[in-house]
């Protein structure tokens, strides 16, 4: 796994039936210091409804599919936000960061 911090949304007219309901996410993984690498940008699927200016942990290759319930087909993805970081772990990463609301 590693960090990054959501830096937007994808909105997709047409994609896989899979993907139906699933929102997609732009990540700026973060660097060593901690800091945001727009330059390297991925697009992840999030199973954990995440937001834009959140730090969230994710995942790639086969392990980004297994997020969502078996029994059904695993969607076709490549990353997945599967964790929203706690601002208490570690204060210093989350400068900037938007407030999340309660739901």
């Amino acid at each position: 796994m590693q960090l990054a911090r959501v830096i937007g949304a994808v909105v997709a007219t047409v994609k896989d039936a899979d993907l139906a309901g699933k929102k997609l996410l732009i990540l700026a993984p973060l660097t060593p210091s901690g800091q945001p690498n727009a330059a390297a940008s991925i697009i992840a699927l999030d199973a954990v409804g995440a937001g834009v200016g959140e730090l969230v942990y994710f995942c790639r290759g086969r392990e980004a599919s297994l997020a969502w319930e078996r029994g059904a087909p695993p969607p076709p993805t490549d990353a997945a936000v599967v964790g929203i970081a706690d601002p208490a772990a570690n204060p210093g990463l989350f400068a900037g960061a938007a407030p999340r609301s309660r739901r």
